[in-house]
């Protein structure tokens, strides 16, 4: 799992640490603590980018731990960096990962930058495909009920196009995947044991929703 720096408050990385089997990077924001932990990295690629007059970066990796919020020292990636463009001075860019997994800092603190953009890029195209009447928090701010709904149904269109492979539908976008499959007028049918839905004969979508409701777990008869 890889998420941007909205994401990284103390219950989710806990959350995420009691998990058996994931492995997560999430972007950490800049502090005078992890500053001064980079700095000496900070220094050498600032010597490397006067000489060669181009944009370059160092990865490297400690531990860390707050003093309030986090209970325990997680590792820390970083890639210190001082970027150059033409007729601009020099500008320091010291970026920061936790994570728990054990590749090298080079691999793991590129593939989070990419995937933090790719992340917000997808939630923003879900909420404007969803048209929510109310606004969205940014993706990069604190989390909130709105943020988590909108990763939430991001995360539901998805599921749907994966379970409606080899279809018409595997590449459907939002809107269409909820006019033919969630706004459904149904006769519903609700007994002690069980919630029948009775499909209307005219129903054109009827195979692809029967296969639909088949694979996330309902049953016939």
């Amino acid at each position: 799992m890889r998420l941007d720096g909205g994401f990284a408050a103390p219950e989710v990385l806990e959350f995420l640490d009691r998990q058996p089997r994931v492995e997560y990077v999430v972007n950490l924001a800049s502090n005078a603590v992890l500053d001064r932990l980079a700095e000496p990295a900070m220094r050498a690629v600032r010597r490397l980018s006067k000489k060669s007059g181009e944009t370059e970066h160092v990865y490297g990796e400690f531990r860390y731990k707050t003093k309030k919020t986090w209970k325990y020292e997680r590792r820390i990636l970083y890639k210190a960096e001082v970027t150059r463009h033409p007729n601009r001075d020099p500008k320091d860019n010291p970026r920061f990962v936790v994570t728990n997994m054990k590749q090298s800092p080079d691999g793991s603190t590129r593939r989070s930058t990419a995937n933090a953009a790719t992340w917000k890029i997808a939630l923003r195209n879900c909420t404007t495909a969803w048209k929510l009447d109310a606004p969205v928090a940014r993706v990069s701010g604190p989390i909130n009920s709105a943020c988590l709904m909108t990763a939430a149904a991001y995360v539901l269109m998805q599921e749907l196009r994966l379970r409606l492979a080899r279809t018409e539908c595997a590449r459907a976008q939002v809107s269409i995947l909820r006019q033919r499959f969630l706004k459904l007028g149904v006769q519903v049918v609700a007994t002690v044991r069980r919630v029948v839905l009775h499909l209307p004969q005219a129903f054109p979508y009827r195979d692809r929703f029967h296969r639909l409701a088949l694979s996330l777990g309902a049953q016939t008869g």
